[in-house]
């Protein structure tokens, strides 16, 4: 395991009721109602925060493998995440998919740097043998 020589940001919440509840981060700039998936509840879930935090990441890990390339990131480049929440055996696992969109790349430049990010970003790297995850240029 890599241990961290610097911290850069600490992200704090603070969560009650579990997938019923609400968080709120440190700061107040987070403030949601949680629900569990599939229920008709007003809040969204951790599936989809996940999601979003791992997808805002790699868009950002693409944006610096393509500034090392020297390469132009197309307009509309936008990464689609999804995170199902599944059971083995009675067990709760994640699995996860990132459909990355490069409109205008050719494919093997925008494979090179999908790639790339996925090497650097740390949603990656933390998920990498945890969970199975797949990657689509689309």
């Amino acid at each position: 395991m890599t241990k961290i020589e610097k911290v850069l940001y600490t992200g704090k919440t603070h969560t009650t009721g579990g997938r019923d509840g609400a968080a709120r981060s440190s700061d107040n700039r987070l403030d949601i109602k949680l629900s569990s998936p599939g229920s008709s509840g007003a809040g969204t879930n951790p599936e989809q925060l996940f999601a979003a935090g791992w997808s805002a990441c790699f868009i950002g890990a693409i944006g610096l493998a393509a500034a090392k390339a020297k390469i132009a990131l197309p307009a509309g480049h936008a990464v689609d995440a999804e995170v199902d929440l599944g059971t083995t055996d009675g067990a709760y696992f994640l699995q996860a998919r990132l459909n990355v969109s490069l409109p205008g790349l050719e494919h093997d430049v925008a494979q090179e740097l999908v790639n790339a990010a996925h090497q650097t970003c740390p949603y990656s790297k933390a998920t990498r043998g945890n969970i199975d995850v797949v990657i689509n240029l689309v």
